[in-house]
């Protein structure tokens, strides 16, 4: 066997992608990218309450990623970075809601020049350059349905049959306003929900909590029905199905946050052709950036050079295999201005903040919240737990370390203890260098506060844009991967 590939390597100098069957048919691969979920609210990530069948038999029939990591804990800078495999402030559009440069690559549109028909169905933000990507846009929830996903059985069937297909199947769902309360069979407030740290266990948290998990809910209803119907047509065993989020829940503590409440995601992969050990877990450290050469590679579709990740299609045949030391992560302006960055390693946390003197409530849509109400009354009676009160902390700390083996919700700042000093020079340095080859800057005039970060009512501000992170050193042209 040996022989043989080395025969191989001489003759096309590469070896067989992971997992391609004999008949090198391409993979089609259908991409689920939920909206504000993060992974500690599915089954497989140890929720008991939340009715998630579908996508863990999805982790039971592949394999689950638990050290998975965003590079922002909001929306569209997310996708964006995970459309390039390029970070925030390298694409130009590090701030909420600002259109990608023409210039960039983006994976689906090199997969649609390798031969892919490839479609965009749901939420799309990532600005009218990305058009060129897509065979088939579908976007907003007329066309959609409220919670993104009733096109999707209709698309798999009109798709063209004589190609592999990219499908970007961009949810709305579980974004505020909710609109799934009753769909199918709605979760109970008062035993069907997991109250986190960060809030309140309130009759109007829980109640907010049961409407955030009915849109979760409602699309594994429909990912159950996509794999219906990929069997129907016979295409299932050679179809990667990958569900994931762009950052975590809209509420207090968690979206907009570089904690992990806000930037690990849950990343479950299904491919029976090219995954042959089933409920799998990997624990390796990946970046969402990784995710654009992964699907290249497994495509046999070679990545462009724009892209900073690393492909880890080796996890999916040895878990275990090494792979990142580092994930670093970027929170700009959502709503409020903001300037922090982050580097996390299987052991450690730590971040940096330019802008002290704000809080962090989370977004617009998070701290007018009925949790974040709950959390503010009980604040003027001095009753919140230290983690609670964290969002409405001001200054905050200007550097924060976290020993997340002992402290996985990140609530002690070990950023004085000398037992760390070493581990804190270490990951200051190695996040000191990342911004440094990567063309990341700390402009003096951010984008303001848009809204009141309590009453949240429109500031003068609004609509006023400051420069760009990584604008000043033209950060969207460089191509450096920072440390590995």
């Amino acid at each position: 066997m040996k022989y043989y590939l080395l025969l191989v390597f001489l003759l096309f100098g590469t070896f067989p992608s992971p997992g391609a069957g004999a008949d090198k048919t391409p993979p089609n691969i259908i991409l689920i990218i939920g909206d504000d979920i993060s992974a500690e609210d599915i089954g497989c990530y140890g929720n008991t309450a939340i009715h998630t069948p579908h996508i863990d038999q999805l982790a039971k029939e592949g394999m689950r990623f638990t050290n998975f990591y965003l590079t922002s804990s909001s929306c569209s800078p997310s996708r964006t970075s995970i459309l390039t495999g390029r970070y925030p402030h390298n694409t130009g559009a590090a701030e909420l809601h600002t259109p990608l440069p023409e210039h960039l690559d983006y994976f689906p549109e090199l997969l649609k020049k390798a031969g892919y028909y490839t479609a965009l169905l749901g939420k799309w933000h990532e600005g009218p350059a990305t058009r060129r990507a897509y065979d088939l846009l579908s976007v907003g929830p007329k066309e959609n349905g409220p919670g993104g996903e009733e096109q999707w059985i209709t698309a798999l069937q009109s798709r063209p049959k004589d190609k592999p297909f990219f499908f970007w199947l961009a949810t709305f769902d579980a974004h505020r306003d909710w609109s799934a309360d009753q769909f199918q069979t709605p979760h109970n407030p008062a035993s069907e929900v997991v109250v986190p740290p960060t809030l309140l266990d309130t009759k109007e948290t829980r109640e907010d909590l049961a409407s955030y998990y009915n849109e979760i809910g409602r699309i594994d209803y429909y990912l159950g029905e996509l794999q219906a119907e990929l069997k129907r047509q016979g295409i299932a065993d050679n179809t990667i199905i990958i569900f994931m989020a762009d950052n975590g829940r809209p509420f207090p503590g968690s979206k907009t946050r570089v904690y992990d409440t806000g930037m690990r995601s849950p990343f479950v992969i299904h491919w029976p052709a090219g995954i042959k050990k089933t409920n799998a877990t990997c624990e390796s450290l990946v970046s969402s950036i990784d995710l654009a050469p992964t699907l290249l590679q497994l495509a046999e579709t070679k990545p462009s050079a724009t892209i900073q990740g690393v492909s880890f299609a080796k996890l999916l045949q040895n878990p275990q295999a090494a792979f990142r030391q580092y994930v670093f992560s970027e929170h700009n302006w959502h709503d409020y201005s903001a300037y922090e960055r982050a580097v996390r390693t299987k052991d450690y946390l730590y971040l940096i903040n330019k802008r002290p003197q704000y809080t962090n409530e989370g977004p617009i849509d998070a701290n007018q919240s009925p949790s974040a109400l709950a959390l503010r009354s009980a604040r003027q009676s001095g009753t919140l737990s230290t983690i609670q009160n964290d969002v409405f902390m001001t200054p905050r700390p200007e550097e924060e370390f976290f020993d997340c083996r002992t402290d996985p919700i990140q609530e002690t700042n070990l950023i004085s203890d000398p037992a760390y000093k070493g581990q804190v020079a270490r990951l200051r340095n190695i996040l000191e260098k990342w911004q440094e080859k990567t063309g990341d800057t700390v402009p003096e005039t951010l984008t303001p506060d848009w809204y009141d970060r309590t009453t949240g009512k429109p500031l003068p501000a609004k609509g006023t844009r400051g420069e760009m992170p990584g604008q000043a050193r033209q950060a969207d042209k460089i191509n450096h991967k920072g440390p590995f």
